[in-house]
């Protein structure tokens, strides 16, 4: 890649730095391989990689920048079960990294031997369960909280899980199964709803029927239902 303008804002442009990044990262070591080298790599100058990601950090983690972005946007737009929305969004983020699988297992490689892109990658992870956790509250307003953080933590866990098996070659870490796991999840919190649901029943009567009549008209009106 040779131009400086144009491309080198694209989202194409920065994928490929990220590949390119990682690609480095992983075949000569983190700590000794220099922006300059990463920039070079890329066909772009220092000062242009600098622009578009502020540190070796950002240089691996700027295609999670564009999901956290682009699944906050998604969030806001959807009008269908929150519940779910949350978990699509979650099918989104993995499907990504299966379309980009080279990509995810360089990285999960370079990140296992630097503690300081582990806590990185931690922090991340957390900033997916916030953008759940805040779409669920804003959406649903009247739930307590902790069910709601714990609705995020179970969406986020199973994600996660199930992306560390894939990276390390689990051919059963699949999005089907993923899909799978989270309608499980789903489902639960459907369940608790109905739960706490509550039941009216309207029964019309005359008005000279004694208490006791009235319960047995409601009794029997309940046992039907």
């Amino acid at each position: 890649m040779s131009t400086e303008a144009g491309v080198s804002d694209s989202a194409d442009f920065r994928m490929q730095v990220v590949a390119e990044s990682i690609r480095l990262f992983a075949e000569h070591g983190y700590e000794a391989t220099s922006v300059d080298v990463v920039a070079a790599a890329a066909g772009v100058s220092r000062r242009t990689l600098f622009r578009q990601f502020r540190s070796k950090e950002d240089l691996i983690f700027a295609d999670h920048e564009e999901l956290l972005a682009g699944v906050a946007e998604r969030l806001r737009e959807r009008d269908d079960d929150p519940w779910w929305a949350v978990c699509a969004a979650a099918e989104g983020v993995f499907a990504h990294f299966a379309d980009h699988r080279e990509l995810a297992v360089g990285r999960y490689r370079v990140v296992a031997q630097v503690p300081a892109l582990r806590d990185r990658e931690l922090v991340t992870t957390y900033r997916y369960q916030r953008l759940f956790e805040e779409s669920l509250r804003r959406r649903l307003p009247d739930v307590p909280r902790v069910r709601i953080v714990a609705y995020a933590a179970a969406v986020t866990g199973a994600h996660n899980l199930l992306l560390r098996q894939m990276v390390r070659g689990d051919e059963t870490a699949t999005a089907q199964f993923l899909h799978d796991e989270l309608r499980r999840i789903h489902a639960t919190t459907q369940r608790h709803e109905r739960a706490g649901a509550t039941a009216v029943t309207v029964v019309t009567h005359s008005a000279d029927l004694t208490p006791d009549e009235v319960a047995d008209i409601v009794r029997n009106r309940l046992t039907r239902h």
